[in-house]
């Protein structure tokens, strides 16, 4: 695999400046490791998605990721290999947290259209694509389930889910990245909550019974976790 560009990691993180140092380097660790942000880029997952609603956005590194991509496609830095950059003329990003807001907002203005809500309640409108990253898991099952529904309501037939779930079949790995979860919101300030997980196969079937077919794709390269990338499309 090839380095990732350094030229698309300055872009993204660049906005973050204005958000103190530990939104700077958050930012800079999260997009330079967390392999989803660039199979999300190099596999082209969101081409032809022009609203993506960001749910549990944290301090809006997808939205940041989606600029700095347009931009350096744009300019003539892009990886030769990889597809064009997605065009996504409206992002939108949901978080429960006033700080991670308070950042996302500072970061990157208008060019996120950010909420301070719970995903739980909070309207989705109609968009063309939905991206759930590592967030779920935090839910209780029934709510799980509603929110799923409520996505497939905001999506057109044929719309994009991109979820990104731990693997509860995926052993010592999946204890790793409970414990990485608890530890990363103690971190930050958050309280630990209660964790509720399923195996690949049954987040599948919930996806299915709310109205999505689904691929499965490995998204723990380079980690010690058990994650993997549920790619959903509206039935």
């Amino acid at each position: 695999m090839a380095p990732l560009s350094p030229a698309l990691l300055d872009a993204a993180c660049e906005p973050y400046r204005n958000a103190g140092h530990f939104a700077y380097y958050f930012a800079r660790g999260k997009l330079r490791t967390d392999p989803v942000y660039r199979a999300i880029l190099e596999s082209g997952l969101l081409l032809g998605r022009t609203s993506v609603l960001d749910l549990g956005c944290g301090q809006g590194l997808l939205a940041a990721w989606l600029r700095a991509a347009e931009r350096c496609y744009e300019s003539g830095s892009w990886p030769r290999t990889w597809p064009p950059a997605p065009r996504v003329l409206s992002t939108r990003g949901i978080d429960l947290m006033a700080r991670e807001v308070e950042r996302a907002r500072s970061a990157l203005g208008p060019a996120l259209n950010i909420s301070q809500a719970d995903i739980r309640s909070a309207a989705f409108g109609a968009v063309d694509a939905v991206v759930i990253l590592d967030v779920l898991h935090y839910l209780t099952p029934q709510a799980q389930l509603e929110v799923l529904q409520r996505v497939r309501a905001a999506l057109p037939v044929r719309g994009l889910l991109l979820l990104r779930v731990g693997d509860a079949g995926g052993g010592m790995r999946f204890r790793y990245g409970q414990w990485s979860d608890k530890l990363v919101l103690l971190l930050r300030g958050r309280t630990v909550v209660t964790q509720h997980c399923r195996s690949v196969a049954q987040w599948r079937v919930l996806l299915r019974d709310c109205g999505f077919d689904t691929e499965v794709t490995p998204m723990s390269q380079g980690t010690p976790f058990a994650n993997v990338l549920l790619i959903a499309h509206a039935t």
